[in-house]
């Protein structure tokens, strides 16, 4: 079975430290770092400290390339790729996630490719091309992104399939999981119902085909190439914690019972208990 990591975006906006916490009393196996505007997930050495005392690795670092997160790590969108495989390396991550650039990013649009596939070599991290999705306002139709939204449309040697953008793109994300093929090594394991919002429900509470994907992860080469699967679930309307660790809990719940190799066992009845110990 595949490692399942929690990505400390699913806590928002309760900082990087609280899902470091979550992580650990509820049994993930490690965590993706998104590198955001927390002060915390910008210091490799504060994550280190985080990683040490609640006994959670990191096992995949988000680089800052969301448009919020455009001067985090400076201006130079190239120098964040690479300040964000150092942090990998140095945590013991093996792969850093990607967005497609912006389509106002003309320059670093060209160097991308490349970039992409040059700057893991000498650290040995992996760099997973991230799939997107269209916006659409007041019936207009944009991609944001240069070339497009389907990395495989390009062609990497890693990419990132993430379940709540194909559910805004309309895309067929069994068809896309076989056009990933063995580059794929990373999974944003989420939800959405196929309006064009970007919405990360919780796995299973959506129209995506996530028990299947989960299904074809267990039977194929994923875990033996160390890929990882992350919940990135929204809980940022979670009025209390409680409510929060509930909503992470059944996504982990969700996630190891369909990337069980072989058949997919009934859930038991009744309800499933929460571990809330030690948390405020």
């Amino acid at each position: 079975m595949p490692p399942v990591a929690l990505s400390t975006a699913s806590v928002y906006p309760e900082p990087a430290a609280a899902a470091f916490e979550i992580a650990a009393d509820l049994g993930y196996d490690g965590v993706e770092l998104m590198i955001w505007t927390d002060p915390v997930s910008q210091d490799v050495r504060a994550v280190d400290r985080l990683v040490r005392r609640y006994g959670v690795p990191v096992l995949a670092v988000h680089a800052p390339c969301l448009a919020v997160t455009q001067r985090v790590w400076g201006s130079d969108p190239i120098g964040r790729i690479r300040r964000s495989v150092v942090a990998a390396d140095i945590l013991g991550a093996r792969t850093v996630v990607l967005h497609p650039p912006f389509r106002w990013q003309r320059r670093y649009a060209g160097a991308f490719s490349d970039e992409v596939a040059r700057a893991g070599e000498t650290a040995g991290v992996r760099l997973a091309v991230e799939n997107m999705f269209p916006v659409r306002r007041g019936g207009i139709r944009t991609v944001p992104y240069a070339p497009g939204f389907d990395p495989t449309e390009v062609g990497h040697a890693f990419y990132t399939l993430d379940l709540s953008h194909t559910a805004a793109a309309g895309s067929d994300a069994l068809a896309m999981q076989e056009r990933m093929g063995t580059g794929l090594v990373h999974v944003h394991l989420t939800d959405g119902s196929g309006t064009p919002r970007d919405e990360h429900l919780v796995p299973g509470r959506g129209n995506q085909p996530c028990r299947e994907i989960c299904e074809r992860l267990s039977a194929g080469p994923f875990a033996h190439a160390g890929g990882v699967v992350v919940l990135e679930v929204s809980t940022r309307r979670a009025r209390t914690r409680q409510a929060r660790v509930a909503m992470l809990n059944d996504s982990l719940l969700f996630a190891r019972l369909n990337l069980q190799p072989g058949p997919v066992p009934a859930p038991r009845p009744g309800p499933v208990p929460i571990r809330v110990t030690g948390l405020t």
